[in-house]
This record gives structure tokens, sequence and C-alpha cells, in this order.
């Protein structure tokens, strides 16, 4: 497993990594040692190996960085790790991460394209336990009302 650590235009962030697969990312502190403390907390991901601001890691850094300063970036080349999950949590954070750089949904439109009407409520509770936000862009998912 390999950990970094590194700054963005979002402030300080943090990923986790099995090989080329990503397990999990924290973005928005204000400092590396908030970023790494909320990699290992918020994600409960048992993190293996030291972390570094030393990465050689193919692009993705980079691709997050350039995401984080506003330009348009799609990550559906990158291998993400979802195991542990249920067929339905599986199924919501892939729709999820399919909706396009610029478009919007309701937590009722991605429970419809996930194969669940009617399952709003539940959608919003696995975009609350997203672990590789920016790259399963569950931002771009809100609420009925806006």
């Amino acid at each position: 497993m390999a950990n970094y650590v590194f700054e963005t235009a979002l402030g300080f962030s943090a990923v986790a990594l099995r090989g080329e697969t990503v397990l999990a990312i924290s973005f928005g502190h204000s400092t590396e040692r908030a970023a790494v403390r909320a990699l290992k907390s918020r994600t409960g991901i048992q993190l293996a190996g030291e972390i570094t601001s030393e990465y050689t890691h193919n692009d993705l850094i980079g691709r997050l960085q350039r995401f984080a300063a506003g330009e348009s970036s799609d990550f559906d080349d990158i291998s993400i790790d979802l195991s542990g999950r249920t067929l339905f949590q599986r199924k919501v954070l892939q729709a999820c991460r399919a909706i396009p750089w610029g478009s919007i949904r309701t937590y009722g439109e991605l429970a419809q394209d996930a194969g669940y009407p009617g399952a709003a409520r539940a959608v919003g509770s696995v975009m609350s336990k997203n672990r590789i936000p920016l790259i399963i862009p569950c931002h771009r998912v809100l609420a009925a009302c806006g």
C-alpha cells in the first residue's frame, strides 16, 4: 500500500493506494497532518506503510491537483476499490461515477440511474460514506430542493 499527501487549490489532500487502485481520498484540509488524520479516521481504511509527499504514482496526483484548480477532468480510467460494499452501494457509486463534468443529479435521479427508483434516502447514505470523493463525484448529487 502507498499513501501520499499533497497540496491542491482545495487545501491538503491525501490518497491511499494499493498498487494502481485508489482505496480512499481525503481533501480540503488546512495541513498535511489534518489530511492524513482524515484519511485514517473518516475512511475507515487501515493504512499500511508511511505517508509521504514524495510520489511517483502515474499522473493521478497531478490530475487531482488540476481538478481541484477547476480544470475539467474525468477519472474513468482510474481503478477504484469498492470491495466490502453491498451490491446496492456498488451500483450507486458506479452510477455516481458516471455523472459527467458539469452535470448534477438529485438523490432520486441517482437512485433511478442505479436501478433503485424510490431509494433516494438510501442513496444519500451511500454518498455520505463515499471514501473516494472527486473520483466518485458525490459533490454532483443534490437534494431535490437543490
